[in-house]
């Protein structure tokens, strides 16, 4: 350890504080914060530890420097992004590249030099004046073959809360830590009414090759929070040397007739249902965003990496979304983020069964209705992509599981993604290695509000993963591929699409209609239902369907809907399928299997074109 950083947190750090960190007895930690210490020059220093009198420190710190506000109903608070800082930062979110590392052209990249010359020039001294929080965490849970350990520096009190939501304690753990761990460093830098000023100074990067992220000149959660996506970057990396995965998925228990349950993992992209899916009325809940998988005895086992949830909550209500209704609007700890807040403390956001509020106050400042920005647009009272973050056991559906250190077998696996016209609401793959090619790595997806950018636009989008890929695109796959030679039971591979509309443009899908189709896919787990072979995979039959809606839903089913839901769209898929092969062929080092696949499925399309026309209803294929 260096002598000189010893000397500097001597005078940087009181005593009660320096021997916390001490305590850990990890070099290699006290000369990262000694490091940080140095350049970001805070006023002092709080090191957190797992005690709830430091867990209270920080959300007292929160509130008092007004990165938090006190709602009307005990434990609620609201914290707001600045107007320009709303989402996930695509265009600086960039990995510092070394050498002839090959990392997927869908990211971005900066040199490694200068890029960390660059950051390093922002956090020099942007602390002045300020406390550094230096706070220790898990990602899964503790004492786990899935247990990854994270130190967090920042500035933010309001990082730090959420954080204790969203994650485990990892600060006893840290004792015994002697393999690698991930570092991030963040600040929201010069603040302006409590919110980042310098947002043309905003910078994610990414340094993969000592395990490190930085952030600066930010508060949205997406480019702060670093245990999330940051996070899932540095485990991807970490995954592709290991032979894990880490994805970008739910993990839930879904109930048989007999109440057993069977785990499920779903990766879909923002707005498409991710949550919503995760969190259904009747099921069990594990987690809603990511999710580490590794094979044990030729089975698939996954944990949540988090504790908690940091969700949209446009159009959550008390009709479509009960579970996580009530658990927002009862007493607990839960911070709603852009949001419109009431003269009475109340949040309201965009969805909500509530009447609108005259006025208030929202991330624009004092809002009312009618109010419009510099360009004349207006300001809705809540952001489209307006957040909320709860602790999952604070859910009624919480999964026992949750903290299982063992994780639980997975059955099925769902990409789901936001497709007007081409995909069926729910469909199986033929194999394994098909579902990875067809329902996977072909995953496309219409653009949101969770994003910066136009909305509504057709987005490639493989796994749901492909803005958090630390490795080249053709490595992930052969990754996704590969793993299923370790499985002597592989669960089977699904898609989703709760967002197909008829010509008029109206859904042909109401909201509470994937309940009926998690219990499809959980009957095809437990094999107690057949199903119709189409060149594209295993869709339901009506009759299965039309007791499913009845037991379920309580609603009948008509035969009308199922044709035009399940009907085959040849020449949407053979676009699909064109779009996806070019994107392929101009991509590096892509196994020659996705395109043998996807070939093949042409070849099946083809003759069932010929066969019954462009578009083919589902009494066309036989029963397998």
């Amino acid at each position: 350890m260096s002598e000189n950083y010893m000397e500097l947190l001597k005078q940087k750090i009181d005593q009660e504080n320096l021997d916390k960190l001490l305590a850990l007895k990890n070099e290699e930690v006290i000369n990262f914060v000694g490091e940080y210490v140095e350049l970001c020059n805070p006023a002092s220093v709080f090191v957190r530890t797992d005690s709830e009198p430091d867990r209270a420190y920080i959300r007292g710190k929160s509130l008092s420097g007004n990165e938090e506000i006190p709602l009307k109903t005990k434990g609620h608070t609201a914290h707001f992004d600045g107007f320009f800082d709303q989402a996930r930062d695509k265009k600086n979110t960039k990995y510092l590249a070394v050498g002839d590392r090959k990392y997927t052209k869908y990211v971005n990249t900066v040199d490694k030099d200068s890029g960390l010359g660059e950051v390093r020039g922002y956090l020099k001294d942007i602390m002045q004046g300020k406390e550094m929080f230096v706070c220790f965490f898990c990602l899964g849970p503790a004492n786990s073959e899935f247990s990854i350990s994270a130190v967090q520096i920042t500035d933010s009190a309001y990082v730090v809360h959420s954080e204790d939501i969203l994650y485990r304690p990892g600060y006893e753990q840290f004792k015994g830590v002697k393999s690698e761990f991930f570092h991030f460093v963040h600040s929201a830098g010069e603040l302006e009414a409590a919110v980042s000023k310098n947002v043309d100074s905003r910078r994610v990067y990414i340094d993969l090759e000592n395990n490190t992220v930085f952030s600066t000149n930010t508060q949205y959660a997406g480019n702060t929070v670093g245990l999330k996506k940051l996070a899932l970057r540095l485990a991807i990396n970490k995954a592709s040397k290991e032979g894990w995965l880490a994805e970008h998925m739910f993990v839930m228990g879904v109930h048989n007739d007999q109440g057993e349950k069977a785990y499920f993992c779903g990766a879909y992209p923002s707005m498409c249902g991710k949550t919503s899916t995760a969190m259904i009325n009747g099921e069990k809940i594990i987690g809603d965003d990511i999710a580490y998988l590794r094979e044990r005895n030729g089975k698939v086992y996954a944990v949540n990496v988090e504790r908690g949830i940091f969700g949209i909550i446009k159009d959550v209500n008390s009709t479509d979304d009960a579970v996580i209704f009530n658990s927002l609007t009862k007493e607990g700890e839960v911070i709603f983020s852009n949001i419109l807040v009431d003269n009475d403390g109340v949040p309201f956001w965009l969805g909500k069964d509530a009447p609108l509020p005259s006025k208030g106050i929202n991330y624009s400042g004092d809002w009312s209705p009618g109010k419009v920005d510099d360009k004349g647009n207006e300001i809705t009272p809540s952001h489209k992509n307006a957040r909320y973050t709860i602790s999952i056991s604070a859910l009624d559906n919480v999964d026992e599981n949750l903290e299982n250190p063992d994780g639980v077998e997975i059955k099925g696996l769902v990409y789901g993604g936001r497709d007007s016209d081409t995909s069926s609401p729910i469909e199986q793959s033929l194999s394994w290695e098909h579902g990875i090619i067809t329902k996977a790595a072909a995953l496309e997806s219409e653009t949101t509000a969770a994003t910066l950018g136009k909305e509504g636009v057709r987005v490639f989008n493989p796994m749901s993963n492909i803005d958090f890929l630390a490795v080249g695109l053709g490595k992930y796959i052969d990754m996704n591929l590969r793993f299923k030679d370790k499985l002597k039971d592989a669960p089977l591979i699904f898609s989703a699409n709760y967002f197909l509309r008829d010509s008029d443009g109206k859904f042909l899908n109401a909201i509470e209609d994937k309940r009926v189709w998690l219990k499809w896919m959980r009957q095809r787990v437990d094999k107690s239902v057949k199903a119709l072979k189409t060149p594209t995979g295993f869709i339901p039959k009506y009759e299965d369907l039309a007791q499913l809606f009845k037991t379920v839903l309580n609603k009948e089913y008509k035969k009308d809907d199922y044709i035009e839901q399940f009907s085959l769209r040849i020449p949407k898929i053979f676009a699909k399928i064109e779009r996806i092969l070019k994107i392929y062929k101009e991509s590096e080092g892509i196994p020659s299997q996705l395109f043998d696949e996807l070939e093949a499925q042409g070849q099946r399309l083809s003759q069932c074109q010929k066969e019954f026309g462009d578009c083919v209803t589902p009494q066309s294929f036989k029963e397998e």
